[in-house]
């Protein structure tokens, strides 16, 4: 039967192997969990599910699953002895719980019961004693108590008496092809890592003050290091304004999340595109503004360089001289760019528009010959993939 459930989550695209479908196998032959859908569910996703951008692929691979079980009833009844399920069923039972079940007509009959309300049911129905609801008497539906009954649904309170569970589950959309959230970006970002222990030793050592103490005959001698910190420097140039004012807040969300992760970061905004000069005061931005040919001559090769914009424009911006919408330009954006890739080793573009759109804009694809196909969209995959080709 698992081996539907493998095929499910490989048709949805969910990475899983042969290894991990046995240690699911093997985690049920030794009982880990018994009979509990919820407890199946927790188990499966965490044996099989590696990284969680695959979370929303593997609910609706597990939802078809156990969709199509509802359509073999028959099938397993005639697979499964109904001596041996009753016995399973009943050895989880207590003393005061099958009486309980014994006072409605017995387990056949609770069940033949619902099934018969199930089928005359029509609509919701909350409180009383018959129907399938919630809040009620009845021995069938949620948040209500009847000691005998069959729980459908998760609404109201639960009284702990059902004899069995029947829940729609919902569970929360994450994928790698959405756009990111703060907490999502960081994720991404720690794909761009290199630690070294660099600066003061003001980190305690436990391991070496255990090495030295034991070497001093259990004298007491503590050691210091200095922190571990991801080295990598990073260099973001974000497009502010005009069209760019679509994507302020996810946009937000990236410098927050890469002032969080990178200890070495420097920004500066442009407009469009890249030309002789950049600012990191938007409010000042004609009085105070960076050179960027001081900008090539201050920052090392070493940094990664991050380019933050929907690259959607009037060609002649790039291709020609004057061609800024604010200011004569002398030197075509072009060159700049040239400048830029001489340079630094790694430059990327993260682009918020999705990437089926961008054949659709001439300006999208000069900008992508320039920097070597290096284009990446603003999503989990994108931005890991970025990440990746960074850390390279």
């Amino acid at each position: 039967m698992l081996l539907n459930l493998f095929n499910e989550m490989r048709a949805a695209k969910v990475p899983v192997s042969v290894r991990e479908l046995l240690d699911l196998i093997n985690a049920l032959k030794q009982r880990v969990i018994f009979a509990d859908l919820d407890e199946f569910y927790y188990l499966s996703r965490a044996i099989l599910v590696k990284d969680e951008r695959h979370f929303d692929k593997f609910d609706r691979a597990f939802g078809a699953y156990f969709n199509g079980l509802e359509k073999l009833d028959d099938h397993l009844q005639a697979l499964i002895p109904e001596d041996w399920l009753r016995k399973e069923f009943e050895r989880s039972l207590t003393d005061e719980e099958r009486a309980q079940i014994q006072s409605l007509g017995g387990l056949d009959k609770l069940i033949e019961e619902f099934k018969k309300r199930l089928e005359e049911q029509k609509e919701r129905h909350a409180g009383g004693n018959k129907w399938i609801g919630t809040g009620g008497t009845s021995p069938f539906g949620s948040g209500g108590y009847n000691p005998e009954g069959i729980r459908v649904g998760d609404a109201g309170k639960r009284q702990g008496k059902a004899a069995k569970v029947w829940d729609q589950r919902e569970y929360k959309n994450l994928d790698d092809q959405v756009e990111l959230g703060t907490r999502n970006i960081k994720v991404a970002l720690r794909r761009l890592r290199k630690f070294a222990r660099q600066g003061a030793a003001d980190e305690l050592d436990i391991d070496g003050t255990i090495d030295h103490t034991a070497r001093d005959a259990g004298l007491l001698n503590i050691q210091m290091r200095p922190e571990r910190r991801n080295t990598i420097k990073l260099l973001l140039l974000f497009d502010i304004g005009g069209s760019m004012d679509a994507h302020v807040k996810i946009c937000e969300e990236l410098f927050s999340a890469c002032k969080t992760e990178f200890k070495h970061m420097e920004y500066f905004y442009f407009h469009n595109f890249i030309y002789e000069s950049v600012w990191k005061n938007n409010l000042r931005r004609t009085s105070e503004r960076t050179s960027t040919q001081d900008l090539l001559h201050k920052y090392g090769a070493d940094y990664k360089v991050i380019f933050i914009g929907d690259a959607a424009m009037a060609p002649y911006e790039i291709t020609q001289p004057g061609g800024s919408v604010e200011h004569w330009n002398e030197e075509a954006g072009y060159v700049w760019m040239h400048r830029f890739m001489a340079k630094f080793k790694k430059i990327i573009w993260i682009n918020p528009y999705p990437k089926d759109a961008w054949a659709y804009t001439t300006s999208t694809n000069i900008v992508r010959d320039l920097i070597e196909d290096q284009m990446y969209p603003l999503t989990l995959r994108g931005l890991e993939e970025g990440m990746r080709y960074l850390a390279k």
